[in-house]
């Protein structure tokens, strides 16, 4: 019990000291600022300016509306043509569909009137083989005509070839009636078939050929009008095309690539910009980093990938990092497209980037840019009682 209460306090003493040292000596950086990437807006097209009023530092989101720009003098003669030149191929359309529907209302009209001789000269050729046919079967029976008899088929028998007031010999009667006979069962069979022979010079009606060659006609003209539509399809998609590449000169609303802060304004609103002009740059809050500054020892001892702590000022919480980058000293352009440029006491250290994802998956502290804190790249003895 003499040498415990010595014991214990040199014991004290010994974790005093190794706590301070081991806190002092353990690398961690002099400064370190959240950081992030600047992205510049620039202009697609040649225009007006027309910036929205924004506070500087705001909020914004990829794909909002950030500015927009209006040329009222882009050339439209190409389209103005492609428009002519469409409502000719439609007026060509509508012309051949109306040759087309004419055409084939007409051969209709044409059929019918072929199908109602077709019907109408069956039952002539029918009606005039059956009255062939009874004065076949009188003549057979004996019974010649008598002098009356005679004056009547002169009258109406206009199709046997003999003179008027000829008198009749039996024979030449009977063969006559039967070459009536034959001659009409010939026509009738034909005509059944659809080829008439009663005119001796055609087999078909006057409707019937002309709505053959009708026919004709109608596929010339389906040909024409498919012709016609794929051309006018084709002119439509061509009118697409540099609808799009006028709109796209014409210029419009410039929506945000990123998720961060408005920045700064490069230039001013109602200005005539030029086709790829910066206007604007936003902070890209997705993509936030930690620079830093240490000295050479801890500098030389450091590895890309090497794992760190990042803890903000002012805050207990620790966040993981990474060692990405290791740019040395004076490294002054490796700051040009970052929002927070480096002090003229940083570039007399050792440059180093970290990469904190549990910054950038925050939302409250996610874009805090120019949020000052430690970095640590050794374990410390107090780690235990940190957040």
């Amino acid at each position: 019990m003499k040498y415990a209460r010595p014991l214990i306090g040199l014991v004290i003493v010994f974790l005093a000291l190794w706590v301070i040292i081991g806190e002092q000596m353990s690398g961690a950086s002099a400064n370190a600022v959240v950081n992030a990437p600047v992205v510049t807006v620039r202009s697609d097209v040649a225009g007006t300016l027309d910036l929205p009023d924004r506070d500087f530092g705001s909020r914004v989101s990829a794909g909002e509306i950030v500015a927009a720009i209006t040329d009222g003098l882009v050339d439209t003669i190409r389209l103005n043509d492609l428009l002519m030149e469409i409502d000719f191929a439609r007026a060509e359309t509508a012309r051949i569909t109306g040759d087309l529907e004419a055409s084939r209302t007409l051969r209709e009209t044409l059929v019918e009137d072929a199908d109602i001789f077709h019907e109408e000269r069956l039952a002539e050729i029918r009606t005039r083989l059956d009255h062939a046919r009874l004065r076949l079967a009188i003549l057979e029976g004996g019974d010649f005509p008598d002098d009356i008899d005679q004056r009547l088929i002169d009258g109406l028998d206009d199709l046997q070839n003999r003179l008027p007031n000829e008198p009749l010999i039996d024979a030449l009667v009977l063969d006559y009636a039967r070459e009536r006979v034959d001659v009409l069962t010939i026509a009738l069979r034909a005509a059944e078939a659809g080829v008439f022979l009663g005119d001796g010079y055609n087999d078909s009606p006057n409707s019937e050929q002309r709505a053959i060659e009708l026919q004709s006609v109608i596929a010339t003209l389906e040909q024409q009008q498919t012709e016609a539509q794929a051309r006018e399809a084709a002119i439509e998609h061509r009118i697409e095309r540099e609808r799009v590449r006028v709109n796209a000169l014409t210029g419009g609303e410039i929506a945000a690539p990123v998720n961060g802060l408005f920045w700064e304004i490069l230039e001013a609103d109602g200005v005539i910009v030029q086709r790829g002009d910066p206007i604007l740059r936003l902070v890209d809050c997705d993509r936030t980093m930690v620079t830093l500054s240490v000295t050479e020892r801890i500098y030389n001892g450091l590895t890309i990938g090497q794992a760190a702590t990042f803890r903000l000022e002012g805050q207990t919480e620790v966040f993981d990092a990474s060692v990405a980058r290791l740019a040395g000293s004076g490294a002054a352009t490796v700051y040009e497209h970052l929002a927070v440029a480096p002090s003229q006491k940083h570039l007399e250290r050792y440059d180093v980037l970290l990469l904190v994802p549990g910054l950038a998956a925050d939302p409250e502290i996610g874009c805090i840019i120019g949020q000052t804190g430690r970095a640590f790249f050794d374990r410390r003895p107090l780690d235990l009682f940190r957040g």
